[in-house]
């Protein structure tokens, strides 16, 4: 009887397993593959962390913009009285005027039927001399939101806009900007300073 060990004839005298070997070439590959993975996840985790510790920017309400540089309020010529005689001067721009009388009731744009005269003084000065331009800033008291006084102020520089083209100025060589409540000229603690802070200035720019 024959056993398990015995070699039949015609058997193969040994069995030959062949295993799947990968090529060096595709073992690199799958190597490769992983390592630019870990680099993706890496830069993408570093991403994240900028966004989160990004510097937000202050709100537009936060901002002066009628503030313009190298504008000097003269002290010689007083309120816009003296604005022909600038305009018909030689010294630098930019110079800023105040309005003698041009100031706001609460919460309002429009012109007072007392200050229509300003306006008509600065409308005469500004026909003399057609070719200048002029930025009017206007400003609101201390009272209501940051956003809500910078819309104000940015309504009266409009309204005072409008007047002067109603009387024949260029519209184009009249820019209006506002300054909220951020330059106050009197105390915000009584009705009288707000209202001298419910106002308007007149900046020449060019001419």
């Amino acid at each position: 009887m024959a056993g398990p060990n015995d070699h039949k004839p015609g058997a193969p005298s040994h069995v030959h397993i062949e295993r799947n070997v990968q090529p060096g070439w595709l073992k690199a590959l799958a190597w490769l593959a992983l390592a630019l993975g870990l680099l993706a996840l890496i830069l993408g985790l570093s991403r994240c962390h900028k966004d989160t510790v990004a510097v937000v920017p202050a709100p537009a309400s936060s901002k002066v913009i009628a503030q313009t540089p190298n504008a000097p309020k003269s002290a010689a010529l007083v309120g816009t009285s003296g604005l022909g005689v600038y305009l018909g001067g030689t010294e630098a721009t930019p110079r800023t005027f105040t309005f003698e009388k041009l100031n706001f009731d609460t919460a309002k744009s429009d012109i007072r039927a007392a200050d229509a005269a300003e306006v008509d003084q600065v409308a005469m000065a500004l026909r003399q001399y057609p070719t200048s331009h002029i930025r009017i800033a206007g400003y609101a008291d201390s009272r209501g939101s940051d956003a809500t006084n910078m819309a104000l102020g940015k309504a009266r520089a409009e309204s005072v806009k409008a007047a002067l083209i109603g009387k024949g100025i260029d519209a184009g060589g009249i820019e209006t900007v506002s300054g909220g409540a951020t330059d106050p000229v009197d105390t915000n603690t009584t009705a009288g300073g707000r209202f001298e802070n419910r106002r308007t200035e007149l900046v020449v720019t060019a001419r």
